[in-house]
């Protein structure tokens, strides 16, 4: 009797630990498209970008979407924020735009 709650229990714990997470990203130019990057799908309105997904790299996360959103401001994992030096980082990916160009689209 007490073997089936046993495996019941583990497979309730098993479940949870294959949660998604949740992500926020707030592009430098605002987005407001519906788009998947890597293992995300990326839902942007004029203030921000929402996903979730159980990919655990969120700085490959945020890299991949730099490159199809360009500079990102700030980017959250669960509510937490990635520091200065990884959104720096992130950053790098972003698509580099020609100063001409950003003049014009203002």
């Amino acid at each position: 009797m007490l073997r089936p709650t046993l495996a019941f229990a583990a497979i309730a714990l098993t479940a949870t630990a294959a949660a998604a997470s949740s992500y926020s990203a707030r592009p430098a130019v605002p987005l407001t498209d519906r788009f998947v990057t890597r293992d995300i799908i990326w839902s942007c309105g004029p203030d921000a970008c929402q996903g979730s997904t159980e990919e655990s790299r969120p700085l490959v996360l945020c890299q991949a979407l730099a490159k199809r959103a360009g500079r990102i401001d700030s980017f959250l994992v669960d509510g937490r924020a990635l520091s200065a030096a990884e959104l720096d980082h992130c950053n790098t990916a972003a698509k580099v735009q020609h100063p001409a160009k950003a003049l014009a689209a203002q």
